[in-house]
């Protein structure tokens, strides 16, 4: 049968892509300037994740727009969200119609997530600096590690990681010999091993390592992200809960599975 003619592929894409960055701040980079939408995807985040998004910091990206908005829309955006159950608290950097959006906004400009968001996409980069006189190649060297390896161990964590708590892993991996608890959040720029309960948040590859994986012994996380592609417990078929399980990102979609 004919799908209805409003059913179009726009209809089932969302308004705003969120991602959760390596301080646990969700970045909300706006994709199509509709207020209300916006304001309503967030209020379904709130419901079904109140303990995560209920009052979450939230960093607005305009980014992803052909022009800045107008102050007048983005404070109504501001407004919705905010009504939602969000707080948005600054905007991420761009041009200078961003910045001064920003001050007549009265929110700072933070600019660590735009540069994640284009090195993520391929996006354009600074422009060079000029080029010098050629020189000579220098000498063969062996192949640099990755980002994630830089000649570091992994972090070891011996004991729980309890609610309130935060454990990084900065370019490494992370390894907790025992539990995280509820309210706790354990984040690493490589890939996470958790051989207890992970009842808490677990953030792999923060810096965009797209490789990266998570690995836990019994599965009840609040939320997993990798590369900041997140899901919350509610979007989890619930025969995984309790179950050692992977996670994973394929084509830009978070997966996850029972270990075997």
């Amino acid at each position: 049968m004919a799908g209805h003619p409003a059913t179009s592929a726009a209809a089932f894409e969302q308004a705003g892509e969120l991602k959760i960055g390596q301080v646990g701040i969700a970045n909300l980079r706006i994709r199509t300037l509709d207020v209300a939408r916006l304001g309503a995807e967030m209020r379904d985040r709130v419901k079904r994740a109140p303990k995560l998004f209920d009052r979450a910091a939230v960093i607005l990206d305009f980014g992803g727009l052909s022009s800045t908005p107008d102050v007048a829309t983005a404070q109504a955006l501001l407004d919705a969200l905010r009504e939602a159950g969000a707080l948005p608290v600054a905007l991420a950097w761009g041009n200078a119609d961003n910045a001064a959006l920003a001050e007549a906004l009265g929110l700072p400009l933070l600019s660590k997530f735009r540069a994640q968001y284009e090195a993520d996409a391929g996006g354009p980069a600074a422009s060079p600096a000029p080029r010098a006189a050629p020189e000579p190649p220098p000498a063969p060297v062996a192949q640099a590690k990755p980002p994630q390896a830089a000649n570091e161990p992994g972090l070891m964590q011996t004991t729980a990681v309890r609610s309130g708590q935060q454990l990084y892993a900065q370019n490494r991996d992370l390894t907790v010999m025992s539990q995280v608890g509820a309210g706790a959040e354990v984040i690493a720029d490589g890939s996470i091993h958790i051989y207890g309960p992970l009842r808490g948040r677990a953030l792999a590859g923060a810096k965009g390592n797209t490789s990266a994986r998570i690995f836990c012994r019994s599965f009840h996380a609040e939320l997993v992200a990798v590369a900041g592609q997140y899901k919350v417990l509610d979007d989890i078929p619930r025969e995984l809960h309790g179950k050692a399980v992977q996670v994973w990102l394929e084509h830009d979609e978070l997966k996850i599975a029972a270990l075997e």
